[in-house]
């Protein structure tokens, strides 16, 4: 299943791709570039379908 990302978020800058916390992948996708807060961003695992926030 392939996961939409959030239309109503301009997703331009640092598209690099986040290592997943739980299986070491860098086979992740940037879903949101604005978490709960400022310093996070939302991805997600492609390899282990586990959404994860990283640290900006």
């Amino acid at each position: 299943m392939r996961r939409l990302t959030d239309p109503s978020v301009e997703t331009t800058g640092n598209d690099e791709r986040a290592e997943c916390p739980y299986c070491e992948s860098t086979n992740t996708e940037r879903e949101h570039p604005k978490g709960p807060s400022l310093c996070r961003s939302m991805h997600y695992c492609h390899n282990c379908n586990q959404p994860f926030e990283k640290f900006e």
